[in-house]
């Protein structure tokens, strides 16, 4: 009789730690997805800012080729030659910070895809493991039940005896 109430009070502790375990990957999954989500938002964020960078390196390209044709049409006029190079020069330089850019925004947006890739795999590992202590907890509550049904019929045998 001991024997039983001991392992029914077993029975219970591990249902109550498996409860607890199933509380704790719920909230870590919960977790996980919201920083999923926060990435997947981060993505899309960096994917305009990456698209916006492309209409202005090709705006930039434009502007730098009327900037060239028109350094062509002043050769005469010295003066008009020089402020037109600087232009040039700046939208040059403009140029290659925007391509810097994107080239920056590109490896930004290849790392948040790993690291997508990277979360996604983790909580599909945690939904896994929650599944097993949901069977686990399903397994030990039938358990319980089984034995306390034994229990029941036990006292009932003693009970007619």
């Amino acid at each position: 009789m001991d024997r039983i109430k001991e392992r029914m009070n077993q029975l219970r502790l591990e249902s109550e730690e498996s409860h607890a375990k199933v509380e704790e990957l719920k909230a870590k999954v919960k977790t996980l997805e919201q920083d999923n989500l926060a990435k997947e938002q981060e993505i899309t964020s960096l994917t305009h800012r990456n698209q916006m960078l492309e209409g202005e390196v090709e705006k930039l390209e434009e502007q730098l080729k009327a900037a060239k044709a028109a350094a062509e049409e002043s050769r005469a006029h010295g003066t008009q030659n020089e402020t037109l190079q600087r232009r040039l020069q700046l939208l040059e330089e403009e140029a290659e910070e925007a391509d810097k850019n994107l080239r920056e925004t590109n490896d930004k947006l290849r790392q948040t895809d790993v690291k997508s890739g990277h979360y996604e795999r983790k909580v599909a590992a945690l939904e896994a493991s929650r599944d097993q202590w949901e069977t686990k907890y399903e397994e030990m509550a039938k358990k319980y039940n089984d034995v306390k049904k034994e229990l029941d019929d036990y006292l009932l045998e003693i009970g007619n005896i």
